[in-house]
């Protein structure tokens, strides 16, 4: 976990050395954690980062870059839109235009209130890691049968579920989640599982370039992956940490993946959040022994 700029921690990063880069970038909206600043500014400098990740990225790797609108008297721009040509300019293969839709948010008066953000995934080649059977969902109608054919009387779709399109629903962090920190846009975990699990193997690297409190971090070390993140941050690197003791403790709770999100029998209540535990050995706990400032520290975790 590097605590600084994250375009000083990718020079130090080897090229095609990473399996997945997922982030949310600020949105230039004036948050907290950034500086609101010229449009055009902020695509250079979003550029600047995306050419990094680009370079870090292995040949049949994935990046997936989560990222909402630009906000401007009142008018929206969408910002997938500015910084698709940027991707496009570096040879990057659009795989998905995925929806990320969430139940809450802002109540707007003057237009419809926004309820989605976008995850552009790419990948570098066309040759890539995909594994759909982890991440399957339920089917709506499992036990629906082929009626005619070679294959009447048997179940039509995949019994491990079937594909969960590119609209995904999943809650995001607002004041009663069971993850909620002080970060005001926080990863939900089970956002970037779906990720980590379709598009990386054990073992593989995963960076997140604008880290936040860890949410990244924390679902690609619960599935045997190793991450690698940049934060500004004192406070949020500070709370990152302690989520990943609290994890390898057992003692982070979490959503949990498969709980619905709206169940009108309400039987989703039975289903509480999770203690998570991320299985590290000791050899693995030495990814984060100190190194300058470019690693914390195992007994800082």
């Amino acid at each position: 976990m590097f605590h600084g700029d994250c375009l000083e921690m990718l020079a130090e990063t080897p090229d095609e050395s990473i399996q997945l880069v997922i982030t949310s970038p600020p949105y230039n909206i004036g948050k907290p954690y950034e500086e609101r600043m010229d449009l055009e500014v902020y695509i250079a400098q979003q550029k600047a980062v995306i050419e990094e990740c680009t370079r870090v990225l292995k040949r049949g790797g994935s990046l997936c870059w989560q990222i909402g609108n630009y906000v401007k008297s009142g008018a929206i721009i969408p910002l997938d839109i500015k910084l698709y040509p940027i991707f496009e300019s570096l040879g990057l293969h659009l795989r998905n235009r995925i929806v990320w839709h969430y139940g809450h948010g802002l109540h707007a008066k003057k237009r419809f209130s926004g309820r989605y953000e976008v995850i552009l995934w790419f990948t570098k080649g066309d040759r890539y890691t995909f594994n759909l059977d982890a991440i399957r969902v339920p089917q709506k109608y499992p036990q629906k049968k082929h009626f005619k054919g070679p294959n009447k009387g048997e179940l039509s779709g995949n019994p491990l579920g079937k594909n969960p399109s590119d609209v995904w629903e999943i809650p995001n962090v607002k004041a009663n989640h069971v993850e909620k920190t002080i970060h005001p846009c926080q990863f939900p975990v089970e956002l970037v599982e779906r990720m980590v699990l379709s598009l990386t193997n054990e073992n593989d690297w995963v960076l997140d370039p604008f880290m936040g409190v860890g949410s990244t971090a924390i679902a690609t070390l619960m599935h045997k992956r190793r991450a690698i993140g940049a934060e500004l941050s004192d406070e949020y690197l500070a709370i990152a940490k302690r989520r990943i003791n609290d994890a390898v403790n057992g003692n982070l709770r979490i959503r949990p993946i498969a709980r619905p999100v709206y169940d009108p029998n309400g039987t989703a209540s039975n289903i509480p959040p999770q203690y998570v535990t991320i299985p590290l050995t000791e050899k693995q706990l030495k990814v984060f022994e100190p190194k300058g400032k470019y690693k914390a520290g195992a007994k800082d975790l």
